[in-house]
């Protein structure tokens, strides 16, 4: 082999891999994952744009403009 080979997933190999999990864990853990996983996304992008907004707060202190700030 030239090159190591990307893993693709199609969606017939998404459906088996949410079977086995359904199988493993059952409904409600997994419902339980789904839902604390949307949570932790959630959380995390909201820092990510508390940290945007204070860099740009830090930009403005220093007298450095966005062209955001310009409008």
């Amino acid at each position: 082999m030239k090159g190591a080979r990307v893993m693709h997933l199609g969606a017939q190999e998404l459906i088996i891999i949410l079977i086995i999990v359904l199988i493993l864990f059952g409904g409600k853990k997994v419902s339980g994952l789904g839902k604390a996983l949307g949570m932790s996304l959630r959380e995390f992008k909201e820092e990510v744009n508390k940290k945007d907004d204070n860099a740009g707060e830090m930009k403005e202190k220093d007298g450095v403009s966005t062209e955001e700030n310009k409008d």
